[in-house]
């Protein structure tokens, strides 16, 4: 038997979601891909952070060991990039001489302070740490 015209007309609703219903879920889908791209961008921030914090410390004892060479001569300063195996960090060593009254001259001039410091993208990452060498020259 097929539904009259009056069953219809008075007892169904259109079937669909109204304007105020879509703009209200398109808000809230728009607030939760907001804070997940801000997640996911403050994630990778800190995973080069953490690389960084890992890395540099390896790669300034590195730096000072190829220095400190007794093969080669040790210049008061010099720096240099790591090459493809670490792009985008750099190394700097800067050695000067300790003068320490207290010490003496004679003890004083072989001990140097050496400086070493790590950078990663032009600097947006630093990491160094200082010590001091004693050599006879």
């Amino acid at each position: 038997m097929a539904p009259t015209r009056r069953a219809l007309s008075t007892g169904s609703r259109a079937c669909g979601f109204s304007l105020l219903e879509v703009m209200i879920a398109l808000g809230i889908l728009a607030i939760v891909l907001l804070s997940v791209y801000r997640l996911h961008s403050q994630t990778i921030a800190m995973s080069i952070e953490s690389r960084f914090a890992t890395q540099a410390p390896l790669l300034a004892r590195s730096a000072l060991a190829q220095w400190e060479d007794p093969t080669r001569p040790q210049p008061a300063a010099a720096q240099g990039d790591y090459g493809v195996e670490f792009p985008g960090y750099r190394w700097e060593i800067n050695a000067t001489e300790l003068i320490s009254p207290v010490l003496g001259a004679e003890i004083a001039r072989d001990l140097k302070r050496v400086e070493v410091r790590v950078t990663l993208n032009a600097g947006e990452y630093a990491y160094g740490f200082r010590t001091y060498r004693f050599r006879r020259e």
